[in-house]
């Protein structure tokens, strides 16, 4: 086997695994894709095809990253959401990880928000209402990074192809 096929193969690895760090957000994904696609336009692409292929890559990523945080602090900020909660949030996520295999990140976080805003707002139901509005939030913000970021993947594969028949 030879090196660029070694490359292509860790690398298109690794992009698999950045694309699953966005929907399970304790792995780097967005960023292990940029990393991948560079790694491959080195050692592994076709010369300008790899090239071509990171600047169209790194460019969705970067979209995907902007558009995730763009949507998800709009929301945020129209429902007046401060970032303690979504910190909380963040902090019994990860607790949560290692209590519930699977599922904890997402239910760490849903609880440490709710907590939080309950703390703040001292009312259950205002509690409820801007918890679930910060939930829908980070949702939207991480299916824009997926799709971008399998767009990105798209790209590589298309570049593989090309540099495969080259």
């Amino acid at each position: 086997m030879n090196p660029e096929t070694v490359v292509t193969v860790l690398c298109g690895l690794a992009i698999l695994v950045g694309v699953a760090g966005i929907i399970i957000p304790v792995l780097p994904g967005s960023i292990l894709i940029a990393l991948s696609l560079l790694a491959w336009a080195i050692w592994g692409g076709d010369g300008t095809t790899g090239w071509v292929v990171f600047g169209i890559g790194l460019l969705l990523v970067l979209a995907g990253m902007a558009a995730s945080a763009v949507l998800t602090g709009r929301k945020l900020k129209q429902h007046s959401i401060p970032g303690r909660s979504v910190v909380a949030g963040l902090v019994f996520g990860v607790v949560g990880m290692f209590l519930i295999p699977v599922v904890g990140l997402f239910v760490g976080f849903a609880a440490g928000l709710l907590l939080s805003e309950l703390h703040r707002t001292r009312a259950w139901r205002t509690a409820v209402t801007s918890s679930w509005a910060a939930l829908k939030a980070t949702g939207l913000g991480m299916i824009a990074e997926f799709g971008l970021a399998c767009l990105a993947a798209s790209t590589w594969v298309i570049g593989v192809w090309v540099a495969a028949a080259a």
